[in-house]
């Protein structure tokens, strides 16, 4: 039997490898965010998310199917239930949080950013909303952005948005 109490769990599936030609600690930067994003949240005991590092044609196809938007994004992020659907004998799985490398990369060169500390934000951002976390309006925005800075300040990641209009 598992013990719920257990940290949680991140998988990370790479599937595109401009991610570790660009980054090449990709894999370990998205699990260390993930993780943090779940510990500072206090949601992570027992879950599991799972992180896939893919590109701009397989984020436009999810975005597309999943969201009926036609072009791809730079992170998505899809819950599954996690506590909810949670049994004793097994962890719950929170959700699916997935990259689209090329995007990913303009974004950073556009905001001057490292990819690597972009890679961290959008990880944690897409985490945040697994754990029920948005931005729908200004109060929800400032909360989730806040909470963003304080998780990236302990992975030293500097504030995301300074700059940024």
């Amino acid at each position: 039997m598992n013990d719920l109490s257990a940290a949680p769990s991140v998988e990370i599936a790479v599937s595109c490898d401009a991610w570790l030609d660009a980054c090449p600690d990709a894999a370990a930067i998205a699990a260390r965010a993930a993780e943090a994003a779940l510990a500072e949240s206090g949601a992570g005991a027992g879950l599991l998310v799972d992180v896939t590092l893919s590109d701009d044609a397989e984020q436009r196809r999810l975005n597309r199917t999943y969201r009926g938007t036609d072009r791809p994004t730079n992170v998505l992020a899809f819950p599954q239930g996690g506590l909810e659907t949670a049994r004793p004998d097994a962890p719950a799985l929170l959700g699916d949080v997935v990259l689209a490398f090329e995007t990913v990369r303009r974004e950073a060169a556009e905001q001057h950013k490292p990819v690597a500390n972009h890679l961290a934000h959008l990880v944690v951002h897409g985490v945040l909303h697994l754990i029920g976390f948005d931005h729908e309006n200004a109060a929800e925005a400032a909360a989730m952005e806040a909470r963003e800075i304080k998780i990236l300040a302990g992975l030293g990641v500097p504030d995301p948005y300074r700059g940024i209009m």
